[in-house]
Parts: C-alpha cells; sequence; structure tokens
C-alpha cells in the first residue's frame, strides 16, 4: 500500500482519487486553499461530490488545506497536482515545504507558459520553481490522453498516457494507479505531451465551431445535420498543426497521433466547456459576449491558454503553418468573429 495524496478538489483530481482508492491505497484528496466549502460539502454528503455528481470511495480521506499536516505529508509516494494552471506557482511553494526524494510527483495540470519569452510547459515551470527553493531534479511526470473526469469517477474504461524522460518512474507510477478501467501507457516524451494536451483545448475550441463553420450559404437546419464533413476536416488539421508545434517546441512530433494528441482531441472536441464555447463562436458571437450570456461562472481551459500564450504566437507565428491556431487565438485575444481560410 502507497500514500497517494492529491492536491485539488475539483473534478479531475476528484475522479483521479477513484482508481488510487480502488487500489488500496492510502489515498489523501486535499482541496486547494481555495476549495474549504467544496471540502465541507463533500464530507457532508459522505464522499458524495457535488460537481461530479457521483459516490467517491468511501475509505477516501477528505481534507481541507489547512488540514493538510506533518503527518499526513511524511513519507508520501506520490504527490499528484490537480489544481488550475493559475495555481502552479501556489502549488509550487506548498510542494518545496513537504517533498522528499522518494516522491514522485504527477501533473494532472495542463497548460504552457511564457517565461523570458520562451515557451514553458508546466513540469518545466514547476521544476524551475522547486530548483528555487534548493530542490534539485524533482521527479515531475504529466498525465495526458483522452480522460474526461466523469468518465473517470464512474470507472469508465479509459486510456492514459504518463510522461517522463525516464520512463522508469512512472511505470512506477503506473503500477500504482492502473486498474482494469484505468490503462496507462509511457512515454519519454515529457514536452510532446504536456504541448498536446495544452493546445488541444485550443483546437477543442475550433473543431466545436464546425457547425457554424460548415457554410457560409446554407440554412441553419442543413448545416446542424450534415456539419460533420467540417468537423472531420478541422480534426485532421489540427492534429497537423499539433504535430508542427510540439517539433517546434522540441517535443517528438509523433505524439501529436497517439494518445495526448488525437486521442484527448477526440474527447476533449466531443463534449466539454471548450468544444461548447467553440459552438457559441461558431454561430458568430464574439468570445467576451458569448462567455458573458452563456458561460460566464465557467472555466474555460482553452480560452486561458489563448490568454497565456496568445501574444507570443500572433507575434511570431506564421499564418501558413498554424492557420487553425492563429485564428482562434486572434478571436479569443483580440474578440473578433471566428473565421477561418479555407
Amino acid at each position: 500500500m502507497k500514500k497517494i495524496v492529491i492536491i485539488g478538489a475539483g473534478a479531475m483530481g476528484s475522479a483521479f482519487s477513484v482508481p488510487c482508492a480502488d487500489n488500496k491505497h492510502d489515498v489523501y484528496l486535499v482541496g486547494s486553499f481555495l476549495e474549504d466549502d467544496l471540502v465541507d460539502e463533500i464530507n457532508k454528503l459522505d464522499n458524495f461530490h457535488p460537481v461530479l455528481k457521483c459516490q467517491l470511495p468511501k475509505k477516501l480521506n477528505v481534507i481541507r488545506f489547512s488540514e493538510f499536516n506533518d503527518q499526513i505529508y511524511k513519507d508520501i509516494d506520490l504527490l499528484v497536482v490537480g489544481v488550475s494552471s493559475k495555481g502552479i506557482d501556489w502549488i509550487s511553494d506548498e510542494i518545496s515545504k513537504i517533498y522528499s526524494e522518494k516522491t514522485d510527483i504527477l501533473l494532472l495540470t495542463k497548460g504552457l507558459t511564457i517565461i523570458n519569452n520562451q515557451f514553458q510547459t508546466l513540469a518545466e515551470k514547476l521544476k524551475q520553481s522547486l530548483n528555487k527553493h534548493k530542490i534539485n531534479n524533482p521527479k515531475i511526470s504529466a498525465v495526458g490522453g483522452p480522460c474526461l473526469a466523469n468518465g473517470l469517477a464512474n470507472r469508465i474504461n479509459s486510456s492514459v498516457i504518463l510522461a517522463n524522460e525516464n520512463l522508469d518512474i512512472v511505470k512506477n507510477i503506473g503500477k500504482m494507479i492502473s486498474t482494469e478501467y484505468y490503462s496507462t501507457e509511457y512515454s519519454d516524451d515529457l514536452i510532446g505531451v504536456e504541448v498536446c494536451a495544452a493546445t488541444k483545448n485550443i483546437y477543442s475550441i475550433l473543431i466545436g465551431a464546425s457547425e457554424g463553420l460548415s457554410s457560409k450559404s446554407q440554412s441553419s437546419e442543413i448545416k446542424k445535420k450534415y456539419y460533420l464533413n467540417t468537423a472531420a476536416s478541422l480534426a485532421y488539421k489540427a492534429v497537423s498543426e499539433m504535430e508542427k508545434l510540439v517539433k517546434k517546441l522540441n517535443g517528438k512530433s509523433q505524439t501529436a497521433y497517439g494518445l495526448a494528441g488525437l486521442g484527448d482531441l477526440y474527447v476533449s472536441s466531443a463534449g466539454g466547456r471548450n468544444s461548447k464555447m467553440g459552438f457559441h463562436l461558431g454561430q458568430g458571437l464574439l468570445f467576451k459576449d458569448a462567455k458573458e450570456k452563456y458561460m460566464k461562472e465557467v472555466t474555460i481551459e482553452g480560452a486561458d491558454l489563448a490568454f497565456a500564450i496568445g501574444s507570443k504566437i500572433l507575434e511570431e507565428f506564421d499564418l501558413n503553418e498554424f492557420p487553425l491556431l492563429l485564428s482562434v487565438v486572434e478571436s479569443i485575444c483580440k474578440n473578433k468573429k471566428l473565421e477561418i481560410n479555407w
């Protein structure tokens, strides 16, 4: 039995606790400092998660961050980061207080950032933050692949890919968390997996817009019936761009065609928050109007990423090489109507 601590009691962090607990590990689900009310509600409902709307394992320990004491963080085998990308700086400081050499870190959080005018993955950002606290060579891995939180929480068959330059590290993590319904594959392309996991959120917005983008002349009724031609075309073009982007950022291009790229893009564009935003943009709404009217309190990961890295993309990327990426980023960052040059 291993000790697994998951920080972040939102949808994915909580869902991830299910296979960990099913493998009979000692599992703690720790809310971030912003999630006290959520943690209290989960405990009040006897481990029923109000967002996922399903029962979490009875033996799962769900606690506030203020209750995360030295008895709990002593001898952690796997520390799972499930906070939002905006919380990476905060969690870096907290991890520095409890990290030990035996602890593996697994990032559920997806995103990219810009440091010193260079693109940087969240694993690299976390590593540099820990280095500042004199923690050298932390064992940081990332997970990617087609795995929606609600499906995992309900034990729907899912496959993910765990990435670390040292395959032995992720194979060890896989032994801890794999179940008959949660299958793990492994990659040494940490950069590629993270780039795909992040940017698929932007491309999911685009594919979600495919109904509205399918024709300039046909009626809404016709487009609703036959837009799949457009959706499939955009999916193919999106994966092709992801391949170029992974290579540009020093990952392995073939990663775009695996679970982290094509697989995750499929499930994310088939449903979810990014594709829902895309639907509204495809109908001709501007991003700010769609957000205010339909998704005011909803986090749109693709939009957050566009705002985080969009200025550099718009300044430096070639329209002929990345037409889809530039179209979506411009639509969001400049609040312009989404248009695709076919």
